[in-house]
């Protein structure tokens, strides 16, 4: 499986997250896995993350740094809602955040945790530290695509989006090898979340679910 490494055993979050899988094209709930895409640091100059940075921004945002072969393709599309885009930007500087932590081997990094709580949080602290123990990253491109964002009543946001993971792998510190595993429906991931904004207004991930091989994400 691509950016999900046969010897990293696959994380469940038990908490439901407010759309439910089902809602949202999956068609098995009972696969549900954490969120959070792979990056991470080379046994050479990629141990200091570096090259591709998000700047430090309104809320004491936390700059972004990744080595240059982490990259992406988001996507998401402008609603014109001002909420609705926070949340959008929000969630995008988790994902790259989460990456940096794994680049930086570090399952407590603050960046990923500004922008996460609650059972997400925990959730990724363990995908991080996988990646840790058994001393692997990810190199390659993964896209962001099919968004869904609705911000309710109760001042929460459901997020729902694909992730397509056919040209991201994981690569192994202590022998630098990619391992180029063939596309399948797995390479192909939805994710459903709930955001909560914040005393800084960061729209926060507090909840997050996701689903392999979902029809609503294969091409």
């Amino acid at each position: 499986m691509n950016r999900r490494p046969t010897l990293l055993a696959a994380l469940t979050l038990t908490a439901a997250a407010a759309l439910t899988l089902s809602a949202c094209g999956s068609d098995d709930s009972s696969k549900a896995k954490p969120n959070d895409k792979i990056a991470g640091a080379d046994s050479g100059d990629e141990a200091s993350p570096s090259a591709t940075a998000s700047a430090s921004g309104a809320g004491g945002r936390p700059e972004i740094e990744l080595p240059s072969d982490v990259t992406y393709k988001f996507e998401w599309k402008k609603t014109g809602d001002a909420g609705k885009d926070a949340v959008l930007s929000d969630a995008e500087q988790r994902i790259k955040a989460v990456d940096m932590a794994i680049a930086r081997q570090d399952p407590l990094d603050k960046a990923y945790r500004f922008y996460s709580d609650g059972t997400a949080a925990a959730g990724s602290q363990k995908y991080i530290q996988e990646f840790v123990d058994h001393k692997a990253r990810t190199t390659g491109l993964t896209r962001y695509y099919n968004e869904t964002v609705t911000i309710k009543d109760d001042g929460t946001a459901a997020l729902v989006y694909c992730e397509d993971q056919s040209k991201a792998f994981n690569k192994f510190l202590k022998t630098g090898k990619t391992d180029v595993t063939p596309v399948t429906k797995d390479s192909y991931v939805v994710y459903a979340g709930t955001l909560r904004k914040n005393d800084k207004g960061v729209w926060v991930t507090e909840r997050l679910i996701s689903q392999r091989g979902s029809a609503k994400c294969r091409p």
